[in-house]
């Protein structure tokens, strides 16, 4: 009887390690899509970022230009 016993409890052991297991998995999942859509959304930060810094060297340009030339015309 006692072999018996034993079993039965290994068995509720066994369902319960099963059943942590079943919630491990879904919460991996969880992280996973977690993590998918932050890298989406760093990536679209990343091109807005190079588009920014693009337009400021740009208008940076374009303005030492404009101080150079307006020096130069001045004679100052």
């Amino acid at each position: 009887m006692s072999v018996e016993r034993e079993l039965a409890e290994h068995g509720v052991e066994i369902k319960h390690i099963q059943d942590d297991m079943d919630r491990m998995m879904k919460d991996i999942d969880e992280i996973k899509r977690s993590l998918a859509e932050i890298n989406r959304t760093l990536s679209e930060a990343k091109g807005g970022w190079k588009t920014m810094m693009a337009v400021a060297g740009l208008a940076a340009a374009v303005s030492g230009t404009l101080g150079f030339l307006l020096h130069y015309l001045t004679g100052k």
